[in-house]
């Protein structure tokens, strides 16, 4: 008997491999793919890998640009995109090992996304019905190897269907509507590529309504009166007990009645003690906001170092809703571990001191996953971000166990001429969790003195100060994944995702998540022609539904049947409308464009704009005032780009900022060789680099080829650019290959 274990990613693979083998595993190449063979005890096992999904929903039998549109199939996704070519061998390697086993097993991350991945491997590359399932939430040996033992015999039917239809609503929802709203600019004469989704649509209409809440604010005016005053030397601060006065008579009443007054009596003292829990384990959302608001690390960012330190072994599977740690785990031997860890050695042997290890679990759970925790195996090297959020990992769970801290509130009462002034303080008493969760924790610490009934408080001032009412606050990356989650919009592994999506599209922008005057107005539109596309209950009732398909409660057509005719009736009155929808869109996409494409003025001709434009190479930003000025420059072909308000402080060139899939916003100078970018983006090894001559010459002009840098990393280009613009590619490129593979490692989804 040979079996053939298939995992999610290629790293994943080499850890299952080192957990069963009996010794070393050998490992053998196969075109980009690879696999192990090993020996578990008398048994004869083979281990390879997926690459993310090796398979994504296409239309069957495409017939145009058309919609409603539901005939879907699965398709390899190296048919689907020539950056995917490589995942062929993957497909092909796959295949091979499965003509030569007898059994074969599952071990791709335990989650739907998981689930499906498994069960497309299975049914289209090894031609299997079924197979065994491995379950684990951490890469660690021990783990893996109880996951082997105790494997299941089938796959996890509920999550493979809820996931498969996950799947197919996204496709059903993001093409249908973003095919309709494409044809819809296109039928009133122009051309923009739209898009909507199941989630997409909500998730811009909840940030659209707060920026009209915030346009149509109106500030109020209001006044505090504040008492200074100083008691054995310290100051005192109190505020009337009126706090927000909104009628400025009534200020001007009291501080005339108190003027001149130069003594507060103490008429009351208040103090009360309370015991502040401890954290509860991270969930994925709370890792994610915990991480903005300590780092400014973007949710998307944080899951993927979270995902590096899983696939490293160091924490368990990321891809979690649970809050909850069960004792199953075994707290005394990862405390043990991180005790080797010399900056968690003290605190992790003074959790052992306790009798009883039991953490502050929360509420929420989730069935596939506990609460993100440490496994205790050691860092070899971490990256700084990488580093950052395993610290905050392991400090969160460390608090978990520590006992609750003690905190006082003290409420002081002070009377002057019978109007009142309240100043409070709070102080902590006792640490105790609050030395594990160092330097995460937020607490204010206001000590006052120790005052006592009828004290007297030298009063230096009284004041009032002028305030008025603030709008509501923007969401901020962490603040609108926890809004999604809290409306039940998209999934744990989702969200952010959803809102890159949005940032590229051009409906939203900034760090304080502002919806753009195109975002407003497509959502204006559509509430006014489709209200349902935006309509948050009916995603959440979705979710809901794939929910009780994975329990076994709700089965799949049922749903996909829902969708078909809600989308099917939504679509016709959609293109009944076409038109008029088209029109009042394309006015926003025209202003939105003009707007998006300009650069800055150019530095060349000092008279024309620098816009972006599009020709048959792609997309570069050239000067408005061509053929009379040439000015060119070369951009990314993808990604999302806008101007920077600032220009460059080396050439005075303007600054873009370049959102790339998978990578953090960078902002860079427009001129291709600016010294800027060389030392903001390589430092000084890349500036060393740029003035390495290349040992041949340029092709083209004869002239010497160098290094030279732009947005991609390093190239090998003509010295006499701009005249010659020969390049090739250096021997340290980054791989195509690699790129297109961080696409996978994800979910497909077109929410």
């Amino acid at each position: 008997m040979v079996e053939l274990i298939i995992t999610e990613k290629p790293s994943s693979a080499q850890k299952v491999a080192e957990a069963l083998a009996e010794g070393k595993p050998q490992k053998k190449k196969s075109k980009q793919s690879s696999y192990y063979e090993l020996m578990h005890g008398k048994k004869k096992i083979l281990v390879t890998s997926a690459v993310g999904h090796l398979f994504g929903l296409v239309e069957d039998k495409k017939k145009g640009w058309t919609y409603p549109v539901f005939e879907i199939k699965w398709e390899a996704s190296s048919q689907m995109s020539d950056n995917l070519k490589y995942v062929q061998d993957y497909i092909e390697t796959i295949a091979s090992l499965a003509k030569k086993v007898d059994e074969f097993t599952i071990a791709c991350d335990y989650d739907i996304e998981g689930e499906v991945i498994g069960w497309n491997v299975l049914r289209f590359v090894c031609k299997q019905k079924d197979g065994n399932r491995m379950k684990f939430s951490t890469l660690t040996k021990p783990d893996l190897i109880e996951a082997y033992e105790q494997k299941r015999p089938h796959l996890d039917w509920g999550q493979a269907y809820a996931g498969e239809t996950r799947h197919m609503l996204d496709w059903f929802y993001g093409i249908n509507l973003s095919r309709a709203l494409t044809s819809s600019v296109k039928a009133a004469g122009s051309f923009r590529v739209m898009s909507a989704g199941r989630v997409q649509g909500p998730a811009l209409k909840i940030l659209a309504d707060r920026e009209r809440e915030i346009i149509i604010f109106k500030p109020q005016p209001f006044w505090e009166i504040v008492l200074s005053g100083e008691y054995q030397k310290n100051i005192i601060e109190a505020l009337h007990e009126k706090v927000k006065i909104f009628d400025k008579k009534t200020v001007e009443l009291v501080l005339a009645h108190v003027k001149g007054e130069k003594e507060a009596l103490v008429m009351d003292v208040k103090r009360t003690q309370r015991q502040q829990a401890p954290p509860t384990p991270f969930d994925l959302t709370t890792l994610q906001t915990e991480s903005y608001a300590h780092f400014k690390i973007n949710p998307k960012q944080t899951l993927d170092f979270a995902q590096a330190l899983y696939l490293a072994g160091l924490t368990s599977y990321p891809r979690t809703s649970s809050q909850q740690l069960d004792p199953k785990l075994g707290f005394v031997k990862i405390l043990k571990n991180l005790s080797q860890q010399p900056e968690y050695e003290k605190l992790s042997q003074q959790l052992l001191l306790q009798k009883d290890l039991k953490p502050n679990n929360g509420t929420k759970t989730d069935p596939a996953h506990p609460a993100i925790y440490p496994t205790g195996v050691m860092p070899k090297s971490l990256r700084p971000q990488e580093r950052k959020v395993y610290d905050l990992i392991v400090k969160r769970f460390l608090a978990t166990f520590a006992s609750p801290a003690l905190r006082e509130t003290m409420e002081v009462v002070l009377d002057v001429k019978n109007e009142k002034f309240i100043t409070k303080g709070t102080r902590t008493i006792e640490a105790n969790w609050h030395l594990f969760y160092k330097p995460y924790l937020k607490v204010d610490e206001i000590i006052l003195p120790d005052l006592k009934k009828n004290d007297l408080i030298k009063i230096k001032n009284i004041d009032k100060m002028d305030k008025e009412t603030q709008p509501p606050n923007r969401y901020n990356p962490s603040s609108i994944i926890k809004e999604l989650e809290k409306r039940n919009l998209g999934t744990k592994a989702t969200r952010a995702d959803i809102m890159e999506r949005l940032y590229q599209r051009g409906y939203i922008e900034g760090t304080q998540i502002k919806a753009t005057k195109f975002g407003m107005e497509t959502v204006q539109v559509l509430e006014k022609y489709a209200s349902t596309i935006l309509d948050e209950k009916l995603t959440a009732d979705f979710e809901e539904d794939m929910e009780k398909i994975r329990e076994g409660k709700q089965k799949q057509e049922k749903v996909l049947d829902k969708a078909k005719i809600f989308l099917t009736k939504l679509l016709e009155d959609f293109r009944k409308k076409e038109k008029v929808i088209g029109k009042e869109l394309l006015q926003s996409v025209r202003e939105t464009q003009d707007e998006h494409n300009y650069i800055g003025k150019c530095m060349k001709c000092k008279e024309g704009k620098l816009t972006i434009k599009f020709g048959k190479f792609g997309r570069f930003v050239a000067c408005d005032k061509y053929p009379a000025c040439t000015a060119t420059f070369k951009i990314p072909a993808t990604g999302f780009i806008k101007r920077s308000e600032n220009v460059c402080k080396h050439d005075e060139y303007p600054l873009i900022e370049i959102r790339l899939k998978g990578q953090r916003q960078k902002i860079v100078c427009l001129k291709l060789d600016c010294n800027s970018k060389i030392s903001t983006e390589n430092g000084k090894a890349a500036k060393k680099s740029l003035q390495k001559k290349i040992d041949k010459k340029c092709p083209q002009c004869g002239k010497e080829l160098k290094i030279r840098t732009s947005f991609y990393g390093e190239f090998i280009g003509c010295s006499g650019f701009p005249s010659c613009k020969y390049i090739e590619q250096c021997d340290t490129k980054i791989n195509p290959t690699q790129n297109a593979k961080t696409k996978l490692d994800g979910t497909n989804k077109k929410e």
